[in-house]
C-alpha cells in the first residue's frame, strides 16, 4: 500500500494550451534521481519551456526546469538535464509516428505525484496561429461572461 492516494499536482503548463491544440495526450512515469524527487515534494518545477523527443527507441523529456534541492550535497542533480520517460512500446511508437507526420510536437502538460509516484502528462500538439489564439481567447471570455451574468441573474 503505497504511502500516499490521490494525484497532488505540482506544475501544470498552461501556456501549452494556449500556444498549442492538444490532440492526444499519455501519461508516463519519469527516472528521476533522488534530489529531483525532494525538489519536486516541495512543489518545485516549471514545465513551460519543455518538451519531449523519441530517440532510439526512448522517450526523452528535454529542457524542464526541476531546480536543486536546497539541502543537497555534491550529489545533487542539474536542474534541466535530459530525463527518460517510462511508457510502453506501442505508446513510444504511436508518438514517433505522429510526430514524424509533421507540424507535431511533443510538449509536457501536468506534472504531479501519483499514489507516491512521479508522474506526467504529455501531449500531442499541433502550433495554434495567432488568429487561433486571439479566437480561443474570445471564447474564453464570452463564457465567462455569459457565466457572470447567470450568476447575477440567479441572485
Amino acid at each position: 500500500m503505497p504511502r500516499e492516494t490521490g494525484r497532488k499536482v505540482i506544475a501544470q503548463n498552461k501556456r501549452a494550451w494556449h500556444d498549442y491544440h492538444i490532440e492526444d495526450t499519455f501519461e508516463a512515469g519519469l527516472v528521476l534521481q533522488g534530489t529531483e524527487v525532494k525538489s519536486l515534494r516541495e512543489g518545485r518545477a516549471s514545465l513551460v519551456d519543455g518538451y519531449a523527443s523519441v530517440e532510439g527507441g526512448e522517450a526523452w523529456l528535454l529542457n524542464v526546469h526541476i531546480p536543486e534541492y536546497a539541502q543537497g550535497t555534491w550529489t545533487n542533480h542539474a536542474a534541466r538535464r535530459k530525463r527518460k520517460l517510462l511508457l510502453h512500446r506501442k505508446e513510444i511508437d504511436k508518438l514517433a509516428s505522429r510526430v514524424k507526420e509533421g507540424g507535431l510536437t511533443i510538449v509536457p502538460l501536468q506534472l504531479y505525484f501519483k499514489d507516491g509516484k512521479a508522474k506526467i502528462e504529455i501531449g500531442v500538439a499541433r502550433g495554434k496561429k495567432d488568429w487561433d489564439k486571439r479566437q480561443s481567447l474570445a471564447e474564453k471570455q464570452a463564457k465567462r461572461e455569459m457565466a457572470r451574468a447567470l450568476r447575477h441573474r440567479t441572485r
